[in-house]
């Protein structure tokens, strides 16, 4: 395994990690915390620099399914983290109870994008 796949295995893992915490630590709370929206962030920011690791060493994205499936993840977690920063900026009550039940939904489509992506790169 070469240095910079292990750098890019270890920081997808910590992105799985960070965004898994924060979305069931929200949903067993029933609310949207501070430190909740810090690990969403926390989690893009390192999902974002395992994928670009892990498109160098591939020499470039490919068109495929987990492609699609973690384009579609980063965007969603990038909605998901600055929809979470604004809940808690307006200190809206209803959203921060509400916000839990559909981080779910947002984690299951990037946890298809992590796994297709391990199984891709076993494969190999």
């Amino acid at each position: 395994m070469t240095g910079t796949l292990l750098w890019a295995v270890i920081v997808i893992t910590l992105a799985l990690v960070f965004y898994t915490i924060a979305v069931w630590s929200g949903k067993v709370a029933g609310r949207l915390k501070s430190w909740h929206v810090t690990l969403f962030w926390m989690g893009l920011a390192c999902d974002l620099v395992g994928t670009i690791l892990m498109a160098v060493l591939a020499g470039g994205l490919s068109y495929g399914v987990h492609t699609a499936s973690g384009i579609v993840a980063i965007l969603l977690m990038l909605g998901q983290a600055i929809w979470a920063t604004q809940i808690m900026r307006r200190g809206d009550e209803a959203a921060r109870r509400d916000f839990p039940n559909r981080a779910i939904g947002v984690w299951v489509i990037w946890m298809i994008a992590f796994v297709s992506g391990a199984m891709v790169g076993m494969a190999k």
